[in-house]
C-alpha cells in the first residue's frame, strides 16, 4: 500500500493559485493576480514568494516616505 496523503504543501514547480497566494502574503487578489503576472506563466514558487517579498518591501518604503516627518 503506497497511499499518499495530501497535506496541502505543492512542489516548488507547481504554480500557485492565486487566492492561496494572496493568503499567504497577506495581498489582495488584485495584487497577487498583478505579481504572478509578472513572474512569468510557470516560475518557481520561491520566485513569487521573493516577488511578493520585494513588493511588500517597497509598498513599506513608500508608506514611510509619505508619513508626516
Amino acid at each position: 500500500m503506497d497511499h499518499q496523503i495530501d497535506i496541502g504543501i505543492q512542489p516548488d514547480d507547481q504554480p500557485y493559485e492565486i487566492t492561496s497566494f494572496a493568503r499567504k502574503h497577506g495581498l489582495t487578489i488584485p495584487v497577487a493576480d498583478a505579481v504572478l503576472f509578472a513572474k512569468g506563466p510557470s516560475p518557481s514558487r520561491a520566485a513569487c514568494d521573493t516577488a511578493a517579498l520585494a513588493f511588500l518591501c517597497a509598498v513599506a518604503q513608500y508608506a514611510k516616505k509619505q508619513a508626516p516627518r
